[in-house]
């Protein structure tokens, strides 16, 4: 009477294991990717809006058909660029630059320049002016702004409303306020915050929110999602052939 030993098939755990482990790591990077990209959506969706910039009056700084992106939320201090829209200016959406908030005394001469509360503000980023601008000196009611365009020879703002508040807005007209542009390419970018007004002292403009790490989170995270899913079609692709191969 013969025996047979049994024989245990042979597994091949190693590779198995190799691609449950490869399988782990794909997963872990496509889900850590999908956070990123809709973390930073999500971000940019809830707290930035753009806007088209309708005349030159913000030149240099922002020229006329730029598309801008504005954070929504929060006030406005001195130098802030907003986006406003107040029914005794019309019924446009503007965009111009806080230069005093409630409290403050504002004047302004022939040349565009201004003093707040008695202090010459250097501002460089104007364009110069080439006519003759209005004359004005006024005390900002509280909680209201007085808003001019960087173009001060070619800027219907505040000094053009004089008549109504002063020339001011409530402070609740703004809308958001402008912290990049998108549009044209060529000039897109940051906007960097002034310090014209710092010496001031409080509210003065505000630092940049969240659009930059919140842009790069999502562009990283749509990265890593292709890039992992790319992997895992090459890895299953490439054990395919071997085992035809084989």
């Amino acid at each position: 009477m013969s025996s047979v030993a049994e024989q245990t098939p042979r597994t091949e755990a190693g590779p198995a294991r190799h691609r449950s482990v490869g399988s782990i790591v794909q997963g872990v990077v496509i889900a850590l990717g999908f956070v990123m990209l809709v973390g930073g959506f999500g971000t940019l969706a809830l707290q930035y809006r753009p806007y088209r910039i309708p005349t030159a009056s913000m030149s240099p700084t922002l020229k006329a058909g730029d598309t801008v992106l504005a954070r929504t939320g929060g006030s406005a201090g001195r130098g802030d660029i907003v986006v406003f829209q107040d029914p005794d200016w019309g019924s446009s959406t503007l965009v111009k630059r806080v230069v005093a908030v409630g409290g403050d005394t504002v004047s302004g001469g022939l040349d565009g320049r201004i003093a707040v509360n008695g202090h010459q503000v250097p501002e460089p980023y104007l364009t110069p002016v080439a006519m003759n601008t209005t004359e004005f000196s006024i005390t900002v009611p509280e909680g209201r702004l007085f808003l001019l365009g960087d173009f001060r020879g070619n800027s219907l703002d505040s000094r053009s409303h004089l008549d109504v508040a002063f020339g001011s807005v409530p402070a609740s007209a703004v809308k958001a306020k402008v912290e990049a542009v998108i549009q044209p390419l060529s000039q897109a970018g940051l906007k960097q915050r002034t310090t014209a007004f710092d010496e001031l002292g409080a509210p003065g403009a505000h630092h940049p929110g969240p659009l930059v790490p919140a842009a790069w989170a999502a562009a990283v995270g749509a990265v890593l999602i292709v890039v992992a899913s790319a992997v895992g079609w090459v890895v299953s692709l490439a054990g395919r052939l071997r085992r035809r191969k084989a």
